[in-house]
């Protein structure tokens, strides 16, 4: 059965890039399984498209399957567009506009009273701010083409769930205060700003936050019917609005409307593994990828999720990543100096466990 997956590969085109020594380091039979993952779930048609990057050191490998026509297949990434949009908001931290511990109401004047004037950006970006994930009135501002001001104004409005500091709750409306943050000190729009000091500086030639200079057919389509309920869940009243709608993916939420290929992201994991210092600084990206939250609450960097959870299973405690929940997933390990992309079109709450952390565990575990 091994050397019938085996020549299936070769028809492939894997057989350069299993001699490279990045198989030489990782167990070729684990990423056999990786691969087989992947091709098995879109032979099948339960997963439409799928590309997956990986790399260690200076060697890596891409491979796209199903109606993935690339490997520079440009995927909506989900939350993973968290970590990049922070990234732009940490240029300007390069350039001291702005301090982790300043109040948020120093840019933001309106966002004061009921324990408001006690959170900071870095609540904000560590998820501990109080801030629910999703507005209320979500469904309600997607349904009618809302721009991000409107987000805007209804996160500041907006009660917190708790006292700032006290608790960690996953919070995409947080991420959208911090980055709006970063519109008001630069005086750039987050989707301008995102592509001057990330995608730009890095070199990345699909990538957009937003649509871009892309036209959403360049974009790989999300199966949308298992899609998360905040998103339209396949509902066929919500499809203006829903992953698939030219409103969505023109929106360029900060929070979850980044459009990437697998190899691009792994430039971004890349400039954290190894601290090159193309868009932050050395010391900044460390910051970003190191706790900074109370051993009592849920790790996290600034943008990242950190430790080993942060990967899958058989990472060590310095790795960082995420995930999203359009189905896709990202992480780095240092201490393997391996990279991690699987990105599909099948959205993560539509099966567990999800293919994407079928295929990123086989890489973990390989040694």
């Amino acid at each position: 059965m091994f050397q019938m997956r085996r020549r299936t590969f070769l028809q492939c085109g894997l057989a350069t890039a299993f001699a490279t020594p990045l198989f030489a380091a990782l167990r070729q039979k684990r990423l056999d399984e990786a691969a087989a993952v992947l091709a098995k779930v879109t032979s099948s048609g339960q997963v439409k498209s799928a590309v997956m990057f990986v790399s260690q050191g200076t060697a890596s490998f891409t491979q796209h399957f199903g109606q993935a026509k690339s490997e520079h297949a440009m995927f909506l990434l989900g939350s993973i567009s968290k970590p990049i949009c922070v990234t732009a908001l940490m240029t300007l931290y390069d350039q001291k506009k702005f301090g982790l511990d300043d109040p948020v109401k120093k840019y933001l004047p309106q966002f004061q009273g009921d324990g408001r004037d006690q959170v900071t950006l870095r609540h904000l970006l560590t998820h501990v701010s109080g801030l629910p994930d999703q507005l209320a009135e979500n469904a309600r501002l997607r349904a009618s083409h809302a721009g991000l001001p409107d987000f805007v104004q209804g996160a500041i409005r907006t009660p917190l769930l708790f006292e700032p500091g006290t608790r960690y709750q996953y919070s995409s409306m947080a991420i959208l205060l911090a980055t709006h943050v970063a519109e008001l000190v630069s005086g750039i729009g987050i989707l301008e700003l995102v592509d001057r000091t990330v995608f730009q500086p890095l070199g990345l030639k699909y990538s957009a936050q937003g649509l871009g200079r892309f036209a959403i057919g360049d974009m790989v389509r999300c199966q949308t019917e298992h899609a998360a309920p905040e998103s339209g869940a396949g509902d066929p009243n919500a499809t203006s609005w829903d992953w698939n709608s030219p409103y969505w993916r023109k929106l360029g939420a900060p929070w979850g409307g980044t459009h990437c290929s697998a190899p691009d992201i792994g430039r971004v994991l890349a400039e954290f593994l190894f601290e090159k210092g193309k868009v932050v600084k050395p010391t900044t990206a460390r910051l970003m990828t190191t706790n900074q939250n109370p051993p009592n609450l849920t790790a996290r960097g600034l943008g990242f999720n950190v430790g080993a959870s942060a990967g899958s299973p058989g990472c060590s405690e310095k790795a960082f990543g995420h995930t999203g929940s359009t189905g896709t997933i990202a992480w780095a390990d240092p201490a393997t100096e391996t990279i991690c992309v699987v990105l599909t079109s099948l959205p993560a709450r539509a099966l567990s466990p999800h293919p994407r952390d079928l295929a990123a565990n086989r890489i973990a575990a390989a040694d």
